[in-house]
């Protein structure tokens, strides 16, 4: 009997919740990964070291969100320059403005002044940073990173058909079971 192949060789990554971790069908070890066809045919729990594994599975690497990425991240770090900027350039037009009125004062509160409003730019430096910190951004870029398509080694692939297949035979031979004509009926006649 043969099966055709009832599902394609393409496993998208997908998170479940930690409540909802499994074993892993490789080191049975509790995981929150699966690894799952687009058809939601077939699926599995996987540990997210064994995506890492070559001799496991390779990643598909899609150069359209690839690209994207690389556009997503370039405007990020455009509008992050432009933010710095527009900082930079409000700063020197207070210090320009500030200077014109230190100027009318004398020398001595000048001194006072420009120190006491150092003091207090270096506060407000501290407590205006509005952007994320360098650590989540790499942070939120590596998850981006990670392939989310991968393609299964001709091995492994085999064992997902065979025990597809295995559930499917057995699926039938309970229904023929079931069935009262599967079995020979007890003669009536004379022999």
């Amino acid at each position: 009997m043969s099966f055709p192949n009832q599902f394609p060789n393409e496993y998208s990554h997908r998170r479940v919740a930690e409540t909802s971790a499994k074993p892993c069908d490789i080191c049975f070890k509790p995981s929150s990964s699966v690894l799952i066809t687009p058809d939601n045919k077939d699926f599995f729990y996987v540990c997210p070291s064994h995506l890492k594994d070559t001799g496991f599975c390779t990643p598909k690497i899609d150069l359209a969100a690839v690209e994207a990425r690389k556009k997503r991240a370039m405007e990020r770090e455009v509008e992050r320059v432009k933010r710095e900027y527009e900082e930079r350039k409000r700063r020197k037009e207070e210090e320009k403005k500030k200077k014109g009125k230190e100027k009318e004062k004398d020398e001595k509160k000048d001194e006072k002044d420009e120190k006491k409003e150092d003091e207090k730019k270096d506060k407000a430096g501290e407590g205006k940073d509005e952007t994320k910190s360098p650590a989540a951004e790499e942070k939120e870029e590596e998850e981006e990173e990670e392939p989310r398509i991968f393609e299964l080694k001709s091995t492994f692939y085999q064992q997902r058909v065979n025990r597809k297949r295995q559930v499917e035979i057995a699926k039938r031979n309970r229904e023929r079971l079931q069935d009262p004509n599967f079995f020979p009926s007890v003669p009536k006649g004379q022999p």
